[in-house]
């Protein structure tokens, strides 16, 4: 199990920083305190606390490649990647799938603005970094061994909401986010342990 996560980092709300034989991956970078410097970064939509321009630029190298949807890229320099729900492709080695990300029922994360979650391959596993999302029917046919998914409520699913959907993706572990800044406690982060049907593992921030 440890092996699931390994070199794997919360950096508080939905940001991670994954080191793996591919290289030194960042998921929405956002006030970082340090850190190395990033071969590859996704960032999920264009909202502040998920693109921060500042941040990237602080991970950047000539080399660094980010992927990203169309509203984000407009903020951001260098090797920028654009990518829509429904598109794949390959990044160092790291093969990628940007799958929809939204509220069905809220206006905070419309279908219509075409924010993404990634699926991607690091180290010998899949990691589903799921973005600011609801639980959507499209979760039905996502396989992931690890599941980065959100229990803050309000602007993303609720813990018990994502109990649900970690319930239905199966992976083989999960780990809550969007909580502990802005929005969402470590109630959630338990709340989510208790009711999962799987291993939850809570990470402490960096």
């Amino acid at each position: 199990m440890e092996k699931l996560l390994e070199g794997t980092t919360w950096l508080g709300h939905d940001s991670f920083r994954i080191v793996a034989p591919e290289g030194v991956i960042y998921v929405d970078p956002w006030k970082l305190k340090g850190g190395e410097k990033a071969d590859l970064i996704l960032i999920t939509h264009e909202h502040h606390d998920h693109l921060s321009p500042e941040d990237v630029k602080r991970l950047q190298k000539p080399d660094t490649v980010i992927v990203t949807i169309a509203a984000a890229a407009k903020q951001l320099q260098g090797d920028v990647r654009v990518v829509k729900p429904g598109d794949t492709l390959s990044v160092k080695g790291v093969h990628i799938q940007a799958v929809p990300a939204y509220n069905p029922n809220k206006q905070f994360h419309p279908k219509a603005a075409g924010h993404v979650g990634f699926v991607f391959t690091a180290g010998g596993r899949t990691i589903y970094h799921t973005g600011d999302t609801d639980l959507i029917p499209e979760m039905a046919h996502i396989q992931a061994d690890v599941l980065l998914v959100p229990v803050g409520g309000k602007y993303t699913m609720t813990a018990s909401e994502a109990a649900q959907a970690v319930n239905r993706i199966q992976p083989k572990v999960a780990v809550p986010m969007h909580w502990g800044d802005i929005i969402g406690s470590r109630a959630d982060a338990e709340r989510l342990k208790a009711e999962s049907k799987t291993r939850v593992e809570i990470l402490e921030a960096e």
